[in-house]
């Protein structure tokens, strides 16, 4: 090596002396053949790549691909990526080219499963470029020697120009190097391997730490996991003997209630619980896991707001940093309730956003700054004003407001923090109806489109919240108007959306996709672009609830509606009147305290107090809104953090009704529920349509369904023993005429889907005498 490396330098006469002394010391040195070697190895893989090019032998062509071209190409070049997806295609056809008359079909069925997994793998990358998209259908396609899509495939000149870009690729990544060993060693031992070996110690630490922790969570997580596995097991046997007639004793469900409790609490349980009473060991559980509050909640001080407002609008880059940082955790950090609505109100009732000032700069105006660090802490701010209802009635109200954002939107980095809460309070802001119609009209549309665009430089985050923001915009008359300017543009970014890895945009893209098509220029650019190819290759994936939303999706493309009323005009509930406080608003503060200097609580309370400008306030309690099935896309404005909730909405409901630990559900409870539930999906989840307040289905075969059913909906519901009350019987039950029970005309849902609801919030259902079979 030493050798090789001064020979490459052309120092001869040092390379003279060396060998000259070697020999004199009895240390051979071989003549460096590191070139020679390495330009046959080379010649051979290149070689043997174009051989099984040309058989088709992809196994081989593929074992040489992963062993001998550097993974830095493969996998961050475009060019290395572009030729690997048609060489997997090449292989794959190459059955059919080989015999154009008698088709291979079992080998070709095996080359379309290998080509399958690329596509999941490897190849799910490229599904954001348009270039590919249609190869994607491949897999699907009975006969692709005729298939339009893929006649070029088939021509004579497709192999030699496929083959041609081969070879000129393996020229330059499998070109030997001239660059000595010794060279090489060298700078591969730079500098910055010691600071990254640092980093990935204290990363290793840090996964150490976690892990440990996760271990431990996990193995209590299993041992319960197993303990109710157990008694699930034996109350099973229990209920069997219950049909036989056998008695349950309350000393049985004595000791099944004590295994069910922590072994704190098992003691007071034993001693306080009265098992012969139902309804007692229930309560005692549902207590058990109640979350534990506070029963005097202490008001934080308040504030001179006045004074804070002259500093923020007046003081250093700095002050007004610590300033809104101080105001924001004041805000996130209260205690949820009492306290953090009087801090809201407060904040509201003082305008502490100047809303309505007539000056020239206001605190908003700090989103303008030259500091970077004030505008980001005042998109922050305004971020967590956005969380909640009121404040985004009271930010709506702000003029000005949407036009700094925007334009902060369109202004600030990237990947800056400052964009990322500017976009989300956007997001949150979308819920409003006059601030839809603000962001439309300043075409945030377009931005959104273009930004979702390159989604693979956005951040989970952000790519969460631009394609949620981008749905409740579609959800409008004049946002489907928007889209249909540039339907091809719009069409081809949502798309390419649907085959990103981060599934968790996937209902706001299929919400989008929804709505626009309803206008029938949109439905008619997206059957020149085969959109219906592509939504049945991504109904292929093993995701019932995914597969469904397409089916509205490709029921609506095909539909020959035509563009309903215009929605703009209606009167209907602004917002949803719910609070979205994420946990993460808080994280990657970049502002840190000097010693000695004041900072949040203590910073307000120590030079900002003040008398009585605290405004408490009775909030009025959260109705929720309808929240969709799962089967089928959104059609009402939402935001990422209220879309996850519904699951948890639905299970809350069952255990208000579901009396689990005395063996016995009641004829009367289960019908309350059902009704109940009849409510929820009846209001909660109208099939989508641009006015969400009418409740409808996207086709009619469903209403016919709806209607069938109706007339013979008691055939669905269990059998009741004549001693028992009948559900018709009391007043407000389903199928009461009296004026507490639901009307004929609303919506209704099979008990069959209802039974199925209560399994998927988790309940068990207990047989006893009240049902029939």
């Amino acid at each position: 090596m030493i050798k090789e490396y001064l020979t490459f330098e052309v120092f001869e006469e040092t390379v003279h002396s060396f060998d000259k002394e070697c020999k004199s010391k009895g240390k051979l040195v071989s003549k460096p053949q590191g070139s020679t070697l390495r330009d046959a190895k080379t010649r051979g893989i290149q070689k043997d790549l174009l051989s099984s090019f040309d058989d088709g032998d992809h196994k081989v062509f593929f074992e040489l691909w992963t062993e001998n071209i550097p993974s830095e190409i493969k996998d961050t070049d475009s060019e290395a990526q572009s030729l690997e997806f048609y060489l997997h295609i090449h292989f794959t056809i190459y059955p059919l080219r080989r015999h154009p008359g008698r088709h291979d079909r079992a080998e070709f069925e095996e080359r379309i499963s290998h080509f399958k997994q690329y596509l999941e793998t490897r190849g799910a990358a490229l599904s954001q470029t348009t270039e590919f998209l249609p190869y994607y259908a491949l897999p699907f396609v009975p006969n692709p020697t005729v298939h339009p899509s893929f006649k070029d495939l088939f021509q004579d000149s497709w192999i030699p120009q496929l083959k041609y870009k081969l070879e000129q690729f393996m020229s330059v990544t499998l070109k030997p190097s001239n660059t000595p060993r010794l060279l090489n060693l060298y700078k591969d031992g730079g500098r910055s391997t010691k600071e990254a070996m640092q980093q990935l110690q204290l990363q290793l630490v840090e996964s150490d730490r976690r892990i440990t922790s996760y271990v431990r969570k996990f193995n209590k997580m299993q041992a319960d996991y197993h303990n109710l596995i157990g008694i699930t097991a034996e109350l099973v046997d229990t209920l069997e003997a219950t049909v036989s007639g056998k008695m349950i004793s309350p000393e049985y469900l004595q000791s099944v209630c004590v295994r069910l409790f922590s072994s704190q609490m098992r003691q007071s349980v034993v001693q306080s619980t009265d098992f012969t009473r139902p309804g007692t060991a229930s309560s005692m559980l549902r207590a058990s896991i109640a979350p534990q509050r506070s029963k005097e909640v202490p008001m934080l001080p308040s504030l001179d707001y006045e004074k804070l407002k002259k500093d923020l609008v007046e003081g250093s880059d700095r002050l007004r940093s610590l300033l809104l940082q101080a105001l924001r955790w004041r805000l996130t950090r209260s205690l949820p309730g009492e306290q953090r609505d009087t801090v809201l109100q407060a904040f509201i009732s003082n305008d502490l956003l100047e809303r309505y000032s007539t000056k020239q700069k206001t605190v908003l105006h700090l989103m303008r700054s030259k500091n970077e660090i004030t505008r980001q802490y005042m998109a922050r701010l305004i971020n967590a004003f956005a969380s909640f209802a009121e404040g985004r009635v009271y930010l709506s109200q702000i003029p000005i407001l949407l036009k700094l954002l925007t334009e902060a939107l369109r202004t600030e980095e990237k990947d800056s923090l400052s964009r990322e809460n500017v976009l989300v309070a956007l997001q949150k802001l979308s819920l409003r109806r006059s601030q839809q119609t603000a962001m439309i009209a300043d075409n945030l549309i377009g931005w959104l489109v273009d930004e979702l665009q390159d989604s693979d430089c956005l951040s989970d985050y952000t790519l969460e919240y631009s394609a949620a923001l981008l749905m409740n915009l579609c959800l409008r008359t004049k946002g489907k108007r928007k889209c249909a300017e540039t339907a091809k543009h719009v069409l081809k970014v949502l798309t390419d959306l649907l085959g990103h890895e981060n599934h968790e945009i996937r209902p706001y893209v299929n919400g989008a996709l929804y709505s626009i098509l309803c206008i029938p220029s949109v439905r008619q650019e997206a059957k020149e672009m085969s959109v219906e190819e592509i939504l049945r290759c991504y109904s292929k994936e093993e995701n019932p609830d995914l597969n469904r939303q397409i089916e509205f999706i490709i029921k609506q493309l095909n539909s020959a509606d035509e563009e309903g009323p215009e929605s703009d005009d209606e009167e209907e509930e602004d917002d949803n009147d719910e609070d979205l406080m994420e946990t993460d608003l808080d994280i990657e503060e970049v502002l840190q305290p000097q010693p000695r200097e004041l900072s949040g609580e203590s910073l307000l309370t120590t030079e900002y107090l003040g008398i009585m400008t605290n405004m408490a306030k009775v909030k009025r309690k959260s109705i929720p809104l309808p929240q969709p099935s799962v089967d089928e896309p959104l059609q009402r404005p939402v935001t990422p953090s209220s879309h996850r909730n519904v699951v948890p909405l639905l299970a809350s409901h069952a255990v208000e009704y579901f009396d689990a630990c005395d063996g016995a559900l009641s004829c009367i409870k289960i019908m309350d529920f059902l009704k109940d539930i009849d409510f929820f999906l009846g209001d909660y989840v109208p099939a989508f349509t641009s006015q969400p307040k009418i409740p409808r289905t996207p086709d009619a075969t469903v209403s016919q369904d709806t209607s069938a059913h109706r007339a013979r909906g008691p055939a669905l519901a269990p059998q009741f023993s004549q001693s028992e009350p009948q559900p018709s019987n009391r007043p407000g039950s389903a199928s009461s005429t009296g004026g507490g029970g639901r009307q004929s005309g609303s919506k209704h849902v099979p008990t069959s889907h209802c039974w199925q609801i209560l399994v998927r919030a988790g309940c068990f259902i207990y047989p006893t005498r009240h049902f029939g079979r």
